[in-house]
């Protein structure tokens, strides 16, 4: 049922991690959830229905590192992936000494002032990834006490779990894996905050939900770029939306098509090439 297909991508020589944060936003775009690189290459995890070889090929075809890239796949079947990543992947983060995010099986976990549990089961989102923690740094400092929040792409629903601790609401998150989805639903829980409404959909959902004061959509250039217009209609005039999920280089491209739809760049941030965009809807 939960089944994923490992993928294995071994690069020589090594140009290093731009080359494995690379290779992750490629394969993001092809159905692949969850990364690990290493000083080698790169594993990667996508589930069995989603998972198209010929696909993944033409991508590594827009490799641009001078390297060879060999590929490798095998089917994991389905398990506790709970454990799998308390064992392996996923330890707790501290986020600008204010948020920690832990599973429920860590133990002597830091204090800080927002106490966040992600139990992941191989979806995107712990806030190890630089694009979830730039997200989760602009969520820190922006007043959101009573405010409204769309959280798009939610994965985990660690986003939208660190806005309603901070007093948004209502907060929605909308989710196009089902497995995301249903663990998005077991972190909102965990976290005592069920009033979190979570939809299984794509941008089409968002024609059910009422226009936001604040919107997020942590994905990859092209959905975002594809999409834009969606979320600009559900964001109120005057409000924030920020976006992630892709390189500093692409902020042209994703201003661009923003500026079509009335949205406007305020600022950004970045971290190892990725970057956080922040628009504001005139």
């Amino acid at each position: 049922m939960n089944d994923y297909i490992e993928a294995r991508l071994d690069l020589k020589p090594f140009p290093g991690s731009d080359a494995t944060d690379l290779l992750a936003a490629l394969l993001g775009d092809e159905g692949f959830e969850s990364f690990v690189p290493d000083e080698a290459g790169l594993t990667a995890y996508c589930p069995v229905g989603l998972y198209d070889e010929a696909a993944v090929r033409v991508a590594l075809e827009d490799f641009p590192f001078d390297c060879e890239v060999t590929m490798t796949t095998t089917v994991v079947e389905g398990r506790d992936w709970n454990e799998e990543w308390e064992k392996n992947y996923f330890q707790p983060i501290v986020i600008g000494n204010r948020c920690v995010v832990h599973s429920s099986f860590h133990h002597d976990v830091p204090e800080a002032q927002y106490d966040i549990v992600i139990d992941p089961k191989m979806a995107f989102g712990t806030g190890h990834h630089a694009t979830t923690s730039l997200i989760l740094d602009q969520l820190l400092d922006m007043p959101l006490e009573g405010k409204s929040v769309i959280d798009m792409g939610t994965g985990t629903a660690i986003l939208a779990i660190l806005a309603a601790l901070r007093g948004a609401k209502p907060v929605t998150g909308i989710e196009i894996d089902p497995f995301a989805h249903a663990n998005a639903i077991e972190n909102v829980a965990l976290n005592g905050h069920p009033e979190i409404r979570l939809i299984l959909g794509d941008a089409s959902a968002l024609e059910d939900v009422a226009p936001a004061e604040v919107f997020i959509a942590n994905i990859n250039r092209n959905v975002i770029t594809g999409d834009i217009a969606a979320y600009a209609s559900r964001l109120v005039a005057g409000g924030t939306m920020l976006l992630s999920g892709f390189y500093v280089e692409d902020i042209p491209v994703v201003e661009a098509a923003a500026s079509v739809v009335g949205l406007e760049r305020c600022s950004f941030t970045e971290r190892d090439r990725w970057t956080c965009l922040k628009l504001r809807k005139e």
